[in-house]
């Protein structure tokens, strides 16, 4: 990324849009798996970013509107956005265009407002990938088209700005074109989370034209021999066909490799491979433990060496390509001793919708028990996540045991992942066993230290 000056002149990155929510009464940046709110002066800035304005222009506009508007509280602003890599200045910045008009004024909205929607379509994929986190015992029952618009038209209304489209395999939805087309007109911003095995030229393009924002693929290895064997098909050479034709296509592309025993000794070649492929961001993301990762854990936890290692090479990987690329990596929270706040907080943030039409909190909660799921058969939406007992039952720090009820960082990590306690203590209250400070966490230290062979990952099967 370049430098930013006063001489500079930004413009918004590619995958990246304006919008103005009526539910928040705001404007806010659409990007790649995220979402930025904006203030007042945020937005009038933003709006004179075309790409062909400097920023001492843009501060002299505004120095019209405002009583000042000083060219450095300007610059520390973009600054700012050309960190977040929402804003370009290397000269392919382009103007916001027209934005929708500003919403009518409305009700302040009733917290906590929710910003994404994971969209499960379907269960069902042509891999069979030891560490997916599906369940095991997937119901084969998917919603209708005509349900599922009618869950983004209520996403929206309750405040839903970004869709992830994701399964399973989501290509394997007929009615995926229509499903993006009710997105895309409703202001949602569209993610499609695949494999990419399915996805012709003819396809991807029917896909661009109904409202497709930006693509994640998933990568199995960096070694062909390697991907194909954990994909269960030979998936390599399409994977890096399906790259290609994303970005002739111009979408903004996400190269996602989950990293796990097998392969994370080889995250430079990795994160090489993702590069030339010309991703725009990369996330090496370790295993989650949920589903077939589950069942999978002893072949598929890194040794903390390789651990020690794999934090190392990301060091490098941002120093070789962090100008260039957006590197995503994570120390997983079994070897860290802290945990990290499930989907920003439970019922904070984000909702999923799974195939069948169960609402939850988070993609593995279905496996919690006297959860209270319901299902968008039931009722509307908003009731489900303002008032179901599955979003209430963990959300905000009030339900807090000790030692997290007293800790300075309830506000940060919520206690941790409400899965992962269940999974390890068979308590989904229970402090997360992976923070040092749980009475709990032995059980963890004698999972990262197991000396045992791995045993080969079992393959998953379609349901």
């Amino acid at each position: 990324m370049n430098a930013l000056t006063v001489d500079s002149r930004p413009g918004l990155r590619p995958g990246v849009r304006l919008t103005r929510d009526p539910v928040r009464g705001q404007a806010a940046l659409l990007y790649p798996e995220g979402v930025l709110l904006l203030d007042g002066t945020a937005t009038d800035v933003v709006l004179r970013c075309d790409g062909e304005r400097t920023v001492a222009a843009i501060a002299a506009d505004l120095g019209r509107v405002y009583d000042s508007a000083p060219v450095a509280d300007v610059l520390d602003l973009l600054a700012d956005l050309v960190n977040r890599r929402l804003l370009a200045v290397d000269g392919t910045g382009r103007p916001v265009g027209a934005p929708p008009p500003a919403p009518a004024v409305a009700p302040p909205p009733r917290p906590p407002v929710p910003a994404g929607l994971l969209a499960e379509l379907t269960y069902r994929c042509p891999l069979h990938c030891g560490y997916c986190s599906n369940p095991l015992d997937a119901d084969r029952v998917e919603l209708s088209t005509s349900d599922w618009c009618r869950v983004l038209t209520e996403a929206r209304e309750l405040g839903v700005l970004q869709v992830h489209f994701s399964g399973g395999e989501p290509l394997l939805r007929r009615d995926l074109e229509t499903l993006l087309a009710h997105a895309r007109a409703l202001g949602l911003y569209t993610n499609l989370v695949t494999s990419g095995i399915p996805l012709a030229e003819e396809r991807l393009a029917a896909l661009v034209a109904a409202g497709l924002d930006h693509l994640q693929l998933s990568i199995q290895d960096s070694d062909r021999g390697a991907a194909d064997l954990v994909a269960g098909t030979p998936a390599y050479d399409r994977k890096l066909a399906v790259a290609g034709l994303v970005r002739r296509h111009g979408l903004p592309l996400t190269v996602n490799v989950v990293l796990h025993r097998g392969n994370v000794d080889r995250l430079l070649a990795i994160a090489g491979l993702a590069v030339g492929l010309g991703a725009d961001r990369l996330e090496l993301a370790h295993t989650q433990y949920y589903g077939w990762g589950l069942r999978n854990r002893a072949a598929l936890m890194p040794t903390p060496d390789q651990i020690e290692n794999a934090t190392r090479d990301a060091r490098l990987v941002r120093q070789r390509y962090g100008d260039s690329v957006e590197i995503v990596y994570v120390l997983p929270d079994h070897h860290a001793g802290r945990p990290k706040p499930c989907m920003s907080g439970w019922g904070s943030r984000q909702l999923v919708v799974t195939p069948n039409g169960s609402v939850l909190p988070c993609q593995a909660a279905g496996q919690i028990p006297d959860l209270g799921a319901e299902s968008v058969h039931s009722r509307p939406l908003a009731g489900i996540w303002y008032d179901s007992p599955a979003f209430n039952r963990f959300r905000g720090t009030a339900w807090l045991p000790e030692p997290c009820r007293s800790c300075a960082l309830r506000e940060v990590d919520f206690g941790g992942c409400r899965c992962q306690a269940y999974q390890l203590t068979g308590d989904a209250g229970a402090t997360d066993p992976v923070c040092a400070l749980s009475p709990y966490h032995h059980i963890v230290t004698d999972l990262v230290g197991a000396t045992t062979s791995p045993v080969p990952m079992s393959r998953r099967r379609s349901p």
